[in-house]
């Protein structure tokens, strides 16, 4: 599936001093002083291409810090006249859009929260109607890639060409090292889906700590993202917001200056060449794999009417962890992930139980559609 979006490429509507393009500053615009302090270090870093502040924060739980509020807009304009640098928020209501685009705000980004809520999201898209401004829709916070299209596609709808998207994890009940879970594969599919589309990583919402940024960062790079939105704050041991997940302005510049840039493709015949080869051989081997895949079902599809008729249960939880066990040690000596391996023995083995299931109740189920369907007038 191709998403058919009115997009402008990204160097069309921001300039890019540096690559990749960093878009840099607090969480939280907290005070005037805080703000400018910041973004003047930022730009004397020359590494930073857009400024960003939290003005309306919207916050799991009432009473927690909720952001300054318009006054801030007023701070972000001073900031952007006395430093050159664009600027960037959040917007999440049709006011919020009104107020930002009156301040001059340069950029517009719509939250992971808002991205989740359709009406919200049309209700910004109707806001934005008739306006210019380039606008950067973040992921939902649960892992539904139908959703983030749909804010996307809502937002073109409404006559914006300047479009990207912000990758900025998913919430998941499953502990980790991670604030947020990157499930790089949704982004991945995303830029499947729309090529042409610019995504952003957000590593500080991925990670929600400092240590880990430079891992995300280099790792979205590496997949051909466009650019960076790092938190940055003066001092963030004092910072009102997700003051573990921010950096100072040295050294985000330190960490800028340490990434790999790497390019989508090269010029070079004797690589193309040999990255040729190297293709042909895995196609051999997927092609393999599938045809192997296959007969593995279809000797699935004898057990499951051998099972029927012996009246025997499709699962049998031993054999599972028999398989789990054998073919996890077996992967392991070939150096495959565990997490892969499970992942992937896992898949294989539903499809299993769903052709089983088929299988067992074929009868059953003939037997349903025919009582079930209305008689045929002829």
């Amino acid at each position: 599936m191709k998403l058919n979006l009115d997009i402008q490429p990204l160097s069309s509507w921001v300039n890019v001093t540096n690559e990749p393009l960093i878009i840099s500053g607090p969480c939280s615009a907290e005070t005037e002083e805080q703000l400018l302090s910041t973004a003047h270090l930022l730009k004397a870093t020359g590494k930073v291409s857009v400024l960003r502040a939290g003005i309306w924060k919207p916050r799991t739980r009432p009473g927690e810090f909720e952001g300054i509020g318009s006054i801030g807009l007023e701070w972000l304009k001073r900031a952007k006249e006395e430093t050159g640098l664009p600027t960037a928020v959040e917007v999440a209501t049709a006011k919020h859009v009104e107020e930002a685009l009156a301040a001059g705000v340069d950029i517009l980004w719509v939250g992971a929260r808002t991205t989740a809520n359709p009406f919200s999201v049309q209700e910004i898209a109707d806001a934005l109607r008739g306006h210019d401004v380039p606008v950067l829709v973040k992921n939902p916070v649960n892992p539904d890639l139908s959703l983030w299209i749909g804010a996307l596609e809502r937002i073109n709808n409404a006559g914006i060409k300047k479009i990207g998207a912000i990758h900025r994890g998913f919430s998941s009940f499953e502990k980790s090292s991670f604030r947020n879970e990157p499930m790089w594969e949704l982004a991945i599919q995303l830029k499947t889906h729309c090529p042409e589309l610019p995504i952003i990583n957000d590593p500080s919402h991925i990670c929600g700590n400092r240590e880990l940024i430079p891992y995300i960062a280099q790792k979205a790079l590496d997949l051909d993202m466009q650019g960076l939105m790092i938190e940055s704050h003066i001092d963030p041991s004092v910072a009102w917001t997700d003051a573990k997940q921010q950096v100072t302005p040295a050294a985000l510049a330190e960490l800028v200056e340490r990434f790999s840039i790497r390019q989508p493709e090269s010029k070079n015949e004797a690589f193309a060449d040999k990255l040729a080869d190297l293709r042909k051989q895995i196609d051999k081997i997927d092609d393999l794999v599938i045809q192997k895949l296959g007969e593995r079902m279809a000797i699935v599809e004898k057990i499951g009417e051998f099972k029927r008729d012996n009246n025997v249960t499709i699962l049998q939880v031993h054999r599972w962890d028999e398989i789990m066990k054998r073919r996890g040690a077996f992967a392991s000596a070939l150096k495959l992930d565990p997490n892969f391996t499970e992942k992937f023995l896992e898949l294989i083995h539903s499809e299993s139980i769903r052709k089983q299931t088929l299988i067992m109740n074929k009868d059953k189920t003939a037997a349903t559609i025919v009582e079930v369907a209305p008689p045929v007038q002829i």
